[in-house]
């Protein structure tokens, strides 16, 4: 489904302030696998999602997605595989408009857009039905406006809306970081059911070692621009906070004393 092989990113290069921010990363996704993503600031994180998503052009590999090369697309034309959840609850989502107005517009998303025939009574009942997985009481809100919602709530929905069409990859960029813990905790749950209710392959960045462990079937660790631990199945089962640790003081050469350390 993702196939990233061998890519390069550099910021500001040939000055004083070159930056390797992704040095010969590979990594291969296969359709259905939740990929959690940890490391400390700088270890590349972000910039691979960003140079998945388009928003970054890479100077050396290639990335593939769904058997389509996208290495040389712009970030507007690679939308239609992707689905992104942003760490700003306020992005996503159009605060003065409705919560059915949102989901409309999610739902058209690379389609011809016509202000005629507006909502229709189909397309009301089948936003209410998909409202009622978050949980929330939204499906009984429909006509709030979005600016109305909290953090937790709008996060949610940004959920809901990038994953309405099913996206080939849902790109999740530390989507609970700016939520109180039982927030995110809800909102992760959420992510959960959505994500295996419909088999998504999922890229997600999280700040927290335990969350990385506890959700999807496969976790990678980053360094210095490279995935230095990948462990899935079983072994990702039953890895605890020191075992991990542990892993990445042996394969990044690097010690550290917590994972407040590592992740802050």
């Amino acid at each position: 489904m993702l196939k990233v092989n061998n890519i390069v990113k550099v910021f500001n290069p040939h000055t004083v302030n070159e930056k390797i921010a992704l040095n010969g990363v590979d990594l291969e996704l296969k359709s259905g696998d939740f990929v959690t993503v940890i490391g400390g600031n700088g270890a590349g994180k972000s910039t691979l999602l960003n140079c998945v998503a388009g928003v970054h052009h890479v100077e050396q590999g290639s990335i593939v997605i769904d058997g389509t090369d996208v290495t040389k697309l712009p970030e507007h034309k690679r939308a239609k595989f992707i689905g992104r959840v942003f760490q700003d609850p306020m992005m996503g989502t159009a605060a003065t408009m409705q919560i059915e107005e949102n989901l409309a517009l999610a739902a058209r998303r690379g389609k011809m857009r016509l202000l005629g025939p507006g909502i229709t009574k189909k397309e009301r009942e089948s936003y209410r039905e998909q409202l009622k997985i978050l949980d929330l009481g939204l499906e009984n809100r429909m006509t709030a406006k979005v600016g109305l919602l909290s953090g937790g709530q709008r996060q949610a929905l940004t959920l809901l809306m990038a994953t309405l069409q099913q996206p080939k990859l849902l790109l999740l960029d530390e989507h609970t970081a700016a939520l109180d813990p039982k927030t995110a905790a809800k909102v992760l749950e959420t992510t959960e059911k959505i994500v295996s209710k419909n088999n998504l392959t999922t890229l997600m960045i999280t700040h927290n070692m335990r969350d990385a462990i506890a959700y999807g079937n496969r976790l990678i660790m980053m360094h210095e621009g490279r995935i230095v631990v990948d462990v899935r199945g079983e072994e990702k089962k039953n890895l605890t906070v020191e075992q991990l640790m542990g892993l990445f003081s042996k394969t990044s050469g690097t010690e550290i004393a917590n994972d407040k350390l590592l992740l802050s």
